[in-house]
């Protein structure tokens, strides 16, 4: 309860002191009018983003959606930076003010009003964060990375040596507005001509009908060894208000039909056997198993029956956090791990420099490949976004990990 309260709480301070910086640049008489404007669209704004969850995710197009999203976060994300510049000037005002009150001191001449110049500083400076989350939408939404790593084992069967393997995450095909980057990355995905595909999970953001104009375009990808895919924690729709819980059993039902109706192989805390050449390796998927809060429906124990005596495993499971948690302690014979959900924050800079994201302070593996002895983990940036329709300096990845006998 208290985590809703500081959120609402600061959201009012960004607004109050958003208001604030504005009408020092408004002609007074125009204020009355601006006043209406700037609250009737803060209000929307706050009402189409904290009640999507309950109802309106139904019945808003996914470009209005976009539209919304878009427009919440850049503003509000501005306007932080105005609170930023403006409340310290409020704290040393109000401590000048208790001063004079205990003094023979007469108080600031200006009271608390606003800096006219400060306003303006502020302004300025907080369009420079809005117009780069502009260009994280316009220009990186859809702009995807190919990003090629090797790995090499010494217990990899013969047979795989240069097996290649694509991997994408978190395709959210509820945040789409655009088709066309979709196919041309998928055709680009079939001309490398993969061994195997896979999927780590958070196909849609909420419900199963997300994927209904986005089905035939990813029932495209076409691999040696097939597709396969697990759940994330947006999979299972517990972020929406349900009428009912057979209806949520029901929304999942159709998810899991997406899957088969696109010819991807779902593993539901299973796994499979991949031969080539009189060789095998296992793949193990898992539903989302992650730390804190987040749902715990894998069961890696079930999932790895069977597989014990065999000589390379591969596990797919949607959180990192799932590898420190559990897999490192519990089963250190599985050689190599593939997980998403982070998104790398969708916010960051990685060049040969520097590798930074907030990522980094939620989760130990963010993004890219980890190595713990002989494991190895590669967390996949993602293929979609959530919330914020765009990304800054974290572009979205497909990833293409080709396996080496060492």
């Amino acid at each position: 309860m208290l985590a809703p309260i500081l959120f609402i709480s600061l959201y009012a301070a960004i607004e109050f002191y958003g208001w604030q910086s504005i009408k020092t640049i408004i002609n007074p008489a125009n204020l009355y009018r601006a006043r209406w404007i700037y609250w009737g669209l803060t209000l929307l704004l706050f009402f189409v983003m904290f009640t999507w969850r309950f109802f309106l995710y139904r019945y808003m197009p996914r470009e209005v959606g976009t539209l919304f999203t878009t427009g919440f976060v850049v503003l509000a994300i501005s306007k932080l930076i105005v609170l930023l510049f403006l409340f310290p000037e409020d704290i040393v005002r109000g401590v000048q003010l208790v001063i004079a009150k205990f003094s023979t001191q007469p108080a600031p001449a200006t009271g608390i009003s606003r800096s006219e110049f400060l306003s303006k500083v502020a302004l300025a400076t907080a369009a420079i964060p809005a117009a780069t989350l502009m260009y994280g939408v316009v220009a990186n939404a859809y702009n995807y990375k190919f990003r090629r790593t090797a790995i090499r084992f010494s217990n990899l069967p013969a047979a795989f040596d240069g097996f290649k393997i694509i991997q994408l995450s978190d395709i959210h095909a509820g945040s789409f507005s655009r088709k066309e980057p979709i196919i041309e990355v998928v055709k680009k995905i079939n001309a490398q001509n993969p061994d195997l595909i896979i999927f780590t999970g958070d196909l849609v953001n909420n419900v199963a009908s997300e994927m209904d104009e986005y089905r035939e375009i990813f029932g495209q990808l076409k691999a040696i060894h097939g597709v396969i895919s697990i759940t994330g924690n947006h999979d299972y729709g517990d972020y929406v208000q349900w009428n009912s819980m057979t209806e949520k059993a029901e929304n999942f039902k159709q998810f899991m039909d997406v899957h088969r109706s696109m010819g991807w192989d779902l593993l539901m805390n299973e796994n499979r056997k991949i031969e080539k050449d009189g060789e095998h390796i296992s793949v193990i998927g898992v539903e989302n198993w992650g730390k804190g809060r987040f749902a715990k429906y894998g069961k890696l124990e079930k999932a790895y029956e069977g597989v014990e005596s065999s000589s390379f495993k591969i596990l797919l499971s949607h959180d990192p956090s799932h590898w420190d948690e559990k897999v490192r302690k519990d089963f250190p014979d599985i050689d190599l791990m593939f997980s998403g959900h982070t998104h790398g924050a969708q916010f960051g800079v990685e060049n040969k420099w520097l590798k930074w994201s907030p990522s980094k302070y939620l989760y130990k593996q963010w993004a890219g490949l980890y190595q713990e002895g002989k494991q190895y983990l590669y967390v996949n940036r993602g293929f979609g976004f959530l919330f914020y329709p765009g990304r800054i300096g974290i572009l979205p990845e497909v990833a293409e990990i080709t396996l080496h006998k060492a």
